[in-house]
């Protein structure tokens, strides 16, 4: 019987760990939407509800340390145990750029520099990649898991193709005469921007950490983690 419930204890983790997953991308979504369609209220709703997600960590994280106290798992069971709590770390770092990108709407008082459509497609392959790297670490996907990890190269090319457009938009502007307002208005759209291609960027390296864990979980290989 003991045993049973440990097995059951592990299968719980799993699904835990896959609810807050779930819940934190389907958050990055909602802000995503939110800042595109200028939904404020939305956004200050999103960013609100942050405290679910630390929540959740922290009951999973308590779980995570009663099974190494009181079970002592050795080999596989132990890796699942500490990839999960890791992968929960970065969970719960992705939930916090989340708030970041439903504060930037709040801030927002201009028209976007960037086409709408690159926002979303770099918000998209984001969370495309994080939920490809938690159907990985369900299934314990090895090939798919490391192929994951070359996907975050494109990610990178994007946000550094749309950060120069930001840039070139911004030298094109400053060859024209602005307001002292304008020229406000402008660096602080700039500026939200970049911060919002930085955030997408380093939601797709924690999707990248999740998937090394996985791997990690499978293999006992340390070097990615």
């Amino acid at each position: 019987m003991p045993r049973k419930r440990y097995a059951e204890q592990l299968e719980d983790l799993r699904r835990n760990v896959l609810k807050m997953g779930d819940l934190v991308l389907g958050r990055l979504k909602d802000a995503m939407t939110a800042m595109i369609e200028a939904d404020v209220d939305r956004a200050d709703e999103i960013g609100a509800g942050d405290d679910r997600i630390d929540d959740m960590y922290v009951s999973i994280e308590g779980d995570c340390a009663n099974l190494l106290a009181l079970q002592q798992p050795v080999a596989v069971d132990l890796r699942l145990i500490t990839a999960s709590y890791k992968i929960i770390t970065d969970l719960e770092r992705i939930g916090d750029k989340v708030v970041n990108l439903t504060d930037y709407t709040q801030e927002f008082d201009a028209e976007f520099l960037l086409d709408k459509n690159e926002i979303v497609e770099m918000s998209d392959f984001a969370g495309g990649m994080i939920d490809d790297a938690l159907t990985y670490y369900d299934l314990q996907d090895l090939e798919n898991a490391r192929s994951l990890i070359k996907r975050d190269e494109e990610m990178d090319r994007m946000c550094e193709e749309n950060t120069n457009k930001i840039l070139h938009h911004l030298i094109k502007k400053e060859s024209t005469s602005l307001s002292t307002e304008e020229a406000t208005t402008l660096g602080g759209q700039v500026l939200l921007e970049l911060l919002t291609i930085r955030d997408l960027e380093r939601v797709a390296d924690h999707a990248t950490n999740i998937a090394a864990r996985t791997i990690y979980l499978i293999t006992s290989e340390r070097d990615m983690i």
